[in-house]
């Protein structure tokens, strides 16, 4: 089961964007990385084509590793730790290890 899934809001913990919060756009294959909306950006050098009309110098969302994120909980306002219980009808859910919300 994954701790971070697409659309969870989480912390950067580590890194340039240290402290900064967004959604998660997607995880990429594998599971070790993920894009964060708004997060991480880093600039590209365009050509002018003929799809792309206009060239110059673009921001885009590049990967952050999974291992410098945490989920940030609604409920206790701060990022925490996921865990992963049972629940009665056999399925299972994460909750914040903080304040035992589910997620």
């Amino acid at each position: 089961m994954q701790k971070i899934r697409k659309n969870d809001i989480v912390q950067i913990i580590k890194g340039k964007d240290k402290g900064k919060q967004g959604k998660v756009i997607s995880i990429l294959a594998g599971g070790e990385r993920a894009l964060i909306e708004g997060l991480n950006l880093f600039k590209k050098h365009k050509r002018q084509s003929s799809q792309n009309q206009k060239g110059g110098i673009i921001s885009i969302e590049m990967p952050v590793s999974v291992a410098n994120l945490m989920v940030f909980c609604k409920h206790c306002s701060k990022p925490t730790r996921i865990g992963a219980m049972m629940l009665k009808d056999g399925t299972k859910s994460r909750f914040c290890k903080a304040c035992k919300e589910a997620l």
